[in-house]
């Protein structure tokens, strides 16, 4: 993702049909930590901060905004999550600002009536995410947030597993790696075509306008 003026689209669109009223925005990690200049700073997020937004305004009640919390320390992360906090040591609890957890503001100010769901893994289907939408009648899912590959792939394979509909929002997605960003965009459009479609804020924005959201 070099260049977004350059970056052709994945084919995509909302090719199942009209969303109707059972979506929400999972909104994946979208925070300070990542917005600011820590040691997982993701440089895009700043350019797609705007289309997120977009997407937010489409009606904040129906958004629920994710939070990565990291472990307190190494020593009391379990696994091979220890070698991955003794290599981030900075962004640890023990070290870390603990407002820097916090979502970037431009979407601090939608909650409430947008959610927030906190999560210690890259999955956010650990707890009870998946029995409250479900009690809510939600079956579809429009997806944007960071990292691309990481988070957002985590998100996204587990609402595939419980067989949500998945709409990724491919200019509202970011990670700080263009290469594999571009890579995981390819993937996602061409090898879960029955689960997963692709599609830009315009797009959305559209369908909301046609009444097809």
């Amino acid at each position: 993702m070099t260049d977004h003026a350059k970056q052709d689209q994945p084919e995509g669109g909302l090719r199942f049909g009209p969303l109707g009223r059972s979506w929400v925005h999972l909104c994946i990690d979208m925070q300070r930590m990542f917005a600011e200049q820590t040691e997982w700073h993701t440089p895009w997020l700043a350019r797609v901060l705007p289309n997120v937004v977009s997407l937010v305004e489409l009606d904040p009640s129906r958004t629920v905004f994710t939070r990565f919390i990291p472990a307190h320390s190494a020593d009391q992360a379990q696994g091979t999550w220890q070698r991955y906090y003794s290599r981030w040591a900075s962004m640890t609890q023990e070290r870390l600002d603990p407002e820097l957890v916090n979502l970037v503001p431009d979407l601090a100010r939608f909650v409430p009536p947008a959610q927030i769901e906190d999560k210690t893994l890259l999955s956010p289907w650990a707890g009870t995410l998946h029995h409250r939408l479900r009690a809510s009648g939600i079956d579809t899912l429009i997806v944007s947030g960071a990292e691309t590959e990481i988070c957002v792939l985590a998100a996204v394979m587990g609402a595939i597993d419980r067989g949500y509909r998945v709409i990724i929002v491919w200019d509202a997605v970011c990670s700080g790696a263009d290469a594999t960003h571009d890579a995981m965009l390819e993937i996602y459009s061409s090898r879960f075509g029955m689960q997963v479609e692709t599609v830009t804020t315009a797009e959305l924005i559209a369908a909301k306008l046609d009444g097809m959201l």
